[in-house]
């Protein structure tokens, strides 16, 4: 198979099992895209792209980037949480920009994905920004295992991924664009917009900083590099990771 066609057909088999496992078959077909959005897990935008007919669909985006770093359930439960963005828009009541609502918190809960302002047990279900994690048993789990029995696979991933984020990613739903600002997007909404958190941001320049422990002098170099000090009141102190 070509790699266009490839690629995109295994999304669109992973939409319509989770369509009809998790939402009885009520979202319409959307178009699902792969972008490389700065610092994103996916999203989701509403009546983004018309036919030359005047027919309007939403998108539902992934980030390749991450495919290889992540597992395909924590990458399938992406397209599901994105997914949840698309039913609320069409059967729901989204909350105001930027705003996760108990009406999404809820319906996150029933498809099996716990929403978290953390990743984990005890974190806020709504809220500005929110992430989530897969319930064991949950009717997501349950059915991404069913999905995954038929040799479901996603072929291709990016060979050159970003750093694996060291914490959950929370996402900005509701309609808030991030870095897409709404004004710059008239009748475009864009939820469940993913960001990283400055502990795990993205580092392509593959340079880290590092700071002496007693004076603070920083500099910057390759991952895993000893550094010592040569202040005089520091002692040859080693420069940590910052």
């Amino acid at each position: 198979m070509q790699p266009t066609p490839e690629a995109y057909a295994e999304l669109q088999q992973a939409f319509e099992h989770f369509n009809s496992a998790l939402f009885g078959g009520q979202l319409a077909d959307c178009l699902i895209t792969l972008q490389r959005e700065r610092r994103t897990y996916g999203y989701f935008s509403s009546a983004r792209f018309v036919h030359h007919s005047g027919q309007r669909t939403d998108e539902i985006a992934m980030n390749p980037s991450y495919f290889a770093i992540r597992s395909i359930r924590e990458t399938l439960s992406t397209l599901a949480h994105e997914m949840v963005h698309a039913w609320q828009f069409h059967h729901g009541k989204p909350g105001r920009r930027g705003y996760h609502n108990k009406e999404w918190a809820a319906r996150m809960e029933e498809i099996g994905l716990m929403p978290s302002d953390t990743g984990e047990p005890g974190g806020h279900k709504v809220g500005e920004r929110m992430t989530h994690y897969i319930v064991a048993g949950g009717a997501f789990d349950v059915a991404c295992a069913e999905l995954l029995t038929r040799e479901f696979k996603l072929s291709w991933f990016d060979r050159f991924p970003p750093e694996r984020p060291r914490s959950p990613l929370p996402s900005v739903g509701g309609g808030d664009a991030g870095e897409d600002d709404e004004d710059d997007n008239e009748g475009v909404d864009l939820a469940g917009l993913v960001e990283l958190p400055p502990e795990g941001q993205v580092n392509r320049s593959n340079r880290i900083k590092y700071r002496c422990p007693t004076c603070a002098a920083q500099v910057w170099g390759k991952p895993n590099l000893r550094v010592l000090c040569g202040g005089e009141e520091c002692g040859a102190a080693a420069f940590e990771p910052v």
